[in-house]
């Protein structure tokens, strides 16, 4: 077995598991071993029958004394009935539509089950456990027991079984960090790392796996950031004067005041772009914290000297909405904007729709000031005249090379200057480590006037009440977002979904409320339509999914209604919240949720006391707890899926390794797996 051999040659994984597999990005037994557990369950105590107490989990070992199925026809189910006895007492296991199990394990079988004890009518009954036959070292039900993403057709059990066949490839991984910083640091080995990491000892051990592949990750990104740094250094760009009178007469002109922390953000990044050397500074402000203007008073410089700017977004709808706010506030200019996505290409003046040629023509000739847009931008025939600043709106969901690519469009042998901005919440002490070759600006202060949102969190007793209140604030003229986790119905995922619930807000609860879906399935130009009928106030409530998450901005819009809550990270519940609040008025928000589990209640409440996304990105991780240590990838980070912007004396010892590396081989020619590794990275490309 190789690290590169097709998962279809490991034990028990056909076609059709392959397929299953292949949907969570697994083809190779090496993309096996890097699928990590997200937490663990604790079964390291055996305990005996007789001190089990019903709500408590735990592992148990016993003799299986009997076992058989039978129907429930009144709830169409089997039910697997067994009775397992140890040197202490006996206790009766039930499995739900699991018939096999009866196949599986005979009477006589020694087996180690892992789960939860209940009170069934007096009986003490362990429900659905895990179980295995009793073997020297069980997998599934002692020790710390992994658990890792999955999808529908595959089980933990199966994934459990398939790594660690695959744990024999590990010795074939080879260490990317050198050994003289491992054994300074007092790290694993990657091979150790990868082994500990699925089938730790104890938290300890799960501990030191995770210091290991989280330090790689920050390691990798550091040599990364401070060689571009170190290229940057000898890179030239446009000097971008600064316009003050034009300026002045810009900000006195707007409807609202800058706050200081958009004043002094403004001002850095003018004085960067006055420079010769190309800017390359991270905007980070919370949710409405007005970063998108600090933003167009720099295309506004670049224009006015003459040069041409670009402002890239995640989504066409958000795309769409910064094309709007620059026509707006430059109305009085005359200068010329248009939107290129994959569906939409417009040039300001009245919205003037053309081809997609003729606006490439205009942008390569210099006829267009500033261009905004989602990917499309990136696309080889997409060329500028002379473009000297590119502004990345939430960065963090641009991958390194559609990033590399927009930076490549100058049109001259000059890099442009690059503006990035980022929601995600980063202390400044945090980010100038994490973002090596990146000048920082921090915007705290929000807008004055801007109202802290009410949050509440909404049981199932309480939802008619949030409800009626809805329809009074409508009724007071108001909007509403209502977001759910899901498109459709899911069995498996037992989610909220947008049709359905749109089905029975339409017609059951606000039949008299002029309603809308949107959804990422929908075809750009109903998409555009729908949001525009929102926008104008001719739909009162919207019914969607994340596509709303980032940057749409509807300031009659003073609710917030979220399905299924509990499935959301708080980050993404603070984005959520960030839709509304834009306006004079008072602004909700509702968390409707079903789960009645505790830690999910406490979870959630948190979004009640604070209103600022780095808390709430402090708290999220607290609530991980210590089995919850591996993930997918951080909101904010898509190159890391272990570390966080917490681990920030991993980020010191990183930032410092790095930086000495890079001063003693400059170009790693005495590191030849890291070498590698950076060139398969791509290290000439931008990271943000």
């Amino acid at each position: 077995m190789r690290l590169d051999s097709p998962l279809s040659g490991l034990n028990k994984i056909g076609p059709k598991i392959a397929k299953s597999l292949k949907t969570l990005g697994l083809q190779t037994v090496e993309d096996l071993l890097w699928h990590l557990p997200f937490r663990y369950d604790d079964f390291s105590k055996t305990v005996k029958i007789k001190d089990l107490v019903p709500g408590q989990k735990a592992n148990i070992v016993g003799q299986l004394e009997l076992i058989n199925n039978r129907r429930a026809h009144r709830r169409r189910m089997y039910i697997t009935e067994g009775l397992v006895r140890d040197d202490s007492e006996g206790i009766k296991v039930v499995w739900f539509n699991q018939p096999f199990i009866a196949k599986t394990l005979k009477p006589g079988d020694t087996v180690s089950l892992a789960g939860e004890a209940r009170d069934d009518g007096g009986i003490l009954t362990m429900v659905s456990p895990i179980y295995e036959k009793m073997s020297l070292s069980p997998t599934h039900t002692s020790g710390l027991v992994p658990i890792y993403h999955t999808t529908e057709g595959i089980t933990q059990k199966q994934l459990r079984f398939f790594i660690k066949q695959s744990l024999a490839a590990a010795q074939e991984l080879k260490d990317i960090v050198p050994k003289e910083v491992l054994d300074r640091l007092r790290m694993l080995s990657i091979k150790e790392a990868i082994e500990k990491v699925h089938f730790p000892k104890s938290y300890e051990e799960s501990a030191e796996s995770r210091r290991r592949l989280a330090f790689e990750e920050i390691f990798l990104a550091q040599i990364k950031s401070q060689t571009i740094k170190r290229q940057k250094a000898e890179s030239k760009a446009e000097k971008v004067a600064f316009k003050e009178k034009e300026t002045r007469e810009f900000v006195a002109g707007l409807p609202f005041q800058l706050t200081d922390d958009q004043k002094k953000a403004a001002w850095r990044i003018l004085q960067d772009m006055e420079t010769g050397t190309p800017m390359s500074r991270l905007l980070n402000g919370d949710v409405g914290s007005g970063k998108t203007l600090v933003a167009v008073m720099a295309l506004l410089n670049t224009v006015l000297n003459g040069f041409q700017g670009v402002m890239m977004a995640p989504t066409e709808i958000l795309a769409r909405q910064h094309f709007n706010s620059i026509r707006k506030l430059w109305k009085e200019l005359p200068l010329k904007v248009a939107i290129l996505t994959n569906s939409c290409r417009l040039i300001g003046e009245n919205e003037k729709k053309i081809s997609r040629a003729e606006l490439l023509k205009a942008i390569k000739n210099g006829e267009i000031d500033v261009v905004i847009g989602t990917h499309a931008l990136v696309q080889d025939d997409v060329k500028f005249k002379k473009l000297a600043l590119a502004v990345i709106d939430e960065q963090h969901r641009f991958g390194v090379a559609q990033r590399s690519a927009l930076l490549s469009k100058s049109g001259t042998k000059k890099a442009p200057h690059l503006l990035s901005m980022t929601a995600t919440p980063i202390p400044r002490s945090l980010a100038l480590i994490l973002f090596g070759d990146l000048d920082v600006s921090l915007i705290k202060e929000m807008p004055k006037g801007r109202k802290v949102i009410t949050t509440k969190v909404v049981p199932e007793e309480k939802r008619q009440a949030a409800y009626d209140f809805i329809r009074k604030e409508i009724q007071k003229g108001r909007q509403a977002f209502v977001v759910c986790p899901l498109i459709e119905e899911s069995d498996f995922f037992g989610a909220k979904a947008v049709k359905s619930e749109f089905e029975k807000l339409d017609k059951q609860i606000f039949p008299e409320i002029a309603t809308a879906m949107l959804h990422g399935k929908l075809k750009p130009a109903e998409k555009e339509r729908i949001m525009a009928d929102f926008l104008a106030g001719k739909t009162k409530i919207l019914i969607s999914t994340s596509v709303i998450e980032v940057g749409v901005d509807v300031p009659n819009a003073t609710i917030m209604m979220i399905e299924g809550s509990e499935r959301f990270g708080l980050s993404q519940l603070h984005q959520f919240r960030g839709r509304v609040g834009r306006g004079q008025e008072q602004s909700y928000c509702f968390l409707f949720t079903s789960d009645e589990d505790q830690n999910q209640s406490r979870r959630l409440s948190v979004m009640e006391k604070y209103a600022d996304g780095f808390s709430l990105a402090e708290m999220d991780l607290k609530f991980r707890g210590s089995g919850e240590i591996y993930g997918t990838a951080q909101s904010g980070f898509p190159e890391f899926k272990i570390a966080t912007l917490f681990d920030y004396e991993l980020m010191r010892q990183a930032q410092e390794e790095a930086g000495a590396l890079l001063d003693k081989d400059p170009n790693l020619e005495g590191y030849q797996p890291l070498r590698d590794k950076m060139e398969k990275l791509g290290q000439g490309a931008h990271l943000e």
